[in-house]
């Protein structure tokens, strides 16, 4: 038997969850990571995306076997996993070598705030800790209620741009989109938020975004830091509400771009509350 084939008979007389579902797992994005973490199923990790920085101990702990586009499908192989977690199409080509490797792979391609949840559910369930994984889902999604509840007070709605590359101007992706949305920022480019594809989010022409005139504007460049003082010397910007009035964020990518907890919790908190010091000065 190898190690990819469950013993039926130690199944047959575990007490607990912990002998079901796979129990190598390697992820190839980080918020799997971060979530099997939360739900206490660390220990089945055996390879992680060398982006991973959530949590922190991740990269300490784990080896680093891919990045996003590309991955190490020999070292990969090696670790002999049971379930490979990747996530959307972009994934598509690494996911195809390791299936032709006789490897499981799942792949989630969530792309909005009940997506993600939905993910959430999946793979808490994949581990046998359903149950907590939907009380931890349940904390997220009261705390969000509240945060839904206090914006709907705001007497006013600031305009949000919120900037994903800056060259070419790509705006956001759709659980970003209704997050702000729920931190009470209203996007100034809903129109786009629907399209998965970052090269369906570019804004072509930057006078669009100044005619658009957000209040805020929040960075989160993929990766590479946010420059405030980039974005305000932009030609023609200087008559943007953002830029004058020094509304002009970073949110890193690991707290919003990732599909997963941290977007439900740091990444929307963050947002919410520079929407209520926005408001509260414009009251």
């Amino acid at each position: 038997m190898t190690n990819r084939e469950f013993d039926w008979r130690t199944l047959a007389t575990s007490q607990g969850t912990s002998a079901y579902g796979p129990q190598r797992i390697v992820c190839l994005t980080e918020e799997p990571t971060e979530w099997l973490y939360l739900l206490g199923e660390e220990r089945r990790i055996v390879g992680i995306s060398g982006y991973t920085v959530r949590p922190p101990r991740a990269r300490e702990e784990k080896p680093k076997v891919s990045a996003f586009l590309n991955a190490k499908i020999d070292k990969i192989v090696d670790l002999k996993p049971d379930c490979v977690i990747g996530f959307s199409d972009l994934q598509a080509d690494i996911a195809s070598q390791l299936v032709k490797k006789g490897i499981q792979v799942t792949i989630f391609n969530q792309r909005s705030v009940a997506e993600i949840f939905s993910m959430m559910y999946q793979l808490a369930a994949m581990v046998g800790q359903e149950a907590r994984g939907r009380a931890l889902m349940r904390g997220m999604q009261q705390r969000l209620l509240a945060i839904e509840q206090a914006a709907a007070n705001l007497k006013r709605r600031p305009r949000v741009f919120f900037e994903e590359w800056y060259d070419p101007h790509i705006s956001a992706i759709a659980w970003v989109s209704e997050l702000m949305g729920i931190a009470g920022g209203d996007d100034c480019f809903p129109e786009l938020a629907s399209q998965p594809m970052g090269k369906d989010r570019i804004i072509a022409d930057g006078s669009e975004i100044v005619r658009r005139n957000p209040d805020i504007i929040f960075g989160s460049w993929c990766g590479r830091k946010f420059r405030p003082e980039h974005v305000s010397a932009r030609t023609g910007w200087e008559d943007v509400n953002a830029v004058k009035n020094r509304q002009l964020f970073e949110i890193k990518s690991a707290e919003i771009l990732q599909p997963g907890p941290a977007a439900l919790t740091e990444g929307v908190e963050q947002i919410h509350r520079l929407v209520m010091q926005w408001s509260q000065a414009h009251a």
